[in-house]
């Protein structure tokens, strides 16, 4: 009987998804611009990020945001909790393709197929990943070599503040298992913009996740910079050789081969900072 009752909520939630999906065809990753030559990292193209917010209407964030992300995680401007299961990693393995956007490269699963990450009770499901190098954040003025946001939506355009993105950060040491098992297709697409399929990727080869981390509302650190993106900064540091750094940068355009966003006014942002047991954040 249970059985029958699991399948049947399983079902339910498939057909819902793709109902959602019928209603709203729109790419779930149009939440982030998708054309790259519409902006880049250079500071004197007139596209840098200092001049994102005054290249298109709808970018107007990017300029006049008041919670724009990425931020200095600072210790003297958090706020401390313990770790009481705020968040769970519900990934599933599922079929994923790899795209070279331009100004980044992005794995990307299909919305409800590779699983979700609970916050607080609400579910956000995984829709893909990607990397920026250096880290778009800082810990305590220090930043890193490397940074994935693995990001992740409710599938409701009404519901307000629907994104959430898991960051991850990375120092210069040994490979990263997860880019090792990825890395024969991101050269296949150095300087080629295509989307190619490359079968079963399992999102929980990313990381297990540490029971400790920052929080806070921020958004989007690419156009249309939008806001009410809720962060996790995992801050457990993980590792990753120099080879796969200089590989990401190599294949995406010249104009982002530091593909880092500058840090962010606070102004006045809650920040907090979860410590506890690694069975606190994890199934």
């Amino acid at each position: 009987m249970m059985m029958n009752h699991s399948k049947s909520i399983s079902t339910s939630l498939f057909l819902l998804l793709l109902l959602l999906q019928i209603l709203h065809p729109t790419p779930i990753t149009a939440q982030e611009v998708e054309d790259e030559t519409e902006f880049d990292y250079l500071k004197d193209s007139g596209k840098g990020p200092e001049h994102w917010g005054d290249l298109r209407e709808d970018w107007a964030a990017c300029k006049n945001g008041t919670m724009q992300s990425p931020i200095d995680l600072r210790s003297e401007i958090v706020q401390v909790r313990p770790n009481k299961g705020e968040v769970k990693l519900k990934y599933k393995p599922s079929n994923a393709t790899i795209r070279n956007r331009g100004h980044d490269i992005s794995i990307q699963w299909k919305l409800g197929d590779a699983g979700s990450v609970e916050i607080n009770g609400t579910d956000y499901w995984l829709i893909q990943g990607h990397w920026h190098s250096p880290s778009e954040h800082t810990i305590n003025g220090k930043r890193f070599d490397l940074e994935l946001h693995m990001v992740h939506l409710i599938p409701d355009a009404n519901v307000e503040n629907n994104i959430a993105v898991l960051a991850y950060l990375y120092k210069i040491g040994k490979p990263d298992k997860f880019l090792s098992e990825v890395s024969k297709d991101i050269k296949s697409l150095i300087n080629v913009k295509e989307e190619r399929h490359i079968g079963v990727v399992d999102p929980r080869n990313v990381r297990k996740g540490s029971a400790n981390f920052y929080k806070y509302k921020g958004s989007l650190t690419v156009p249309p910079c939008t806001e009410g993106v809720t962060w996790i900064v995992d801050k457990e540091l993980t590792t990753v050789s120099r080879e796969q750094v200089e590989l990401l940068r190599e294949a995406v355009d010249d104009s982002a081969e530091t593909n880092a966003r500058p840090l962010q006014a606070l102004n006045g942002r809650k920040v907090q900072y979860f410590y506890g047991h690694e069975s606190h954040i994890r199934d």
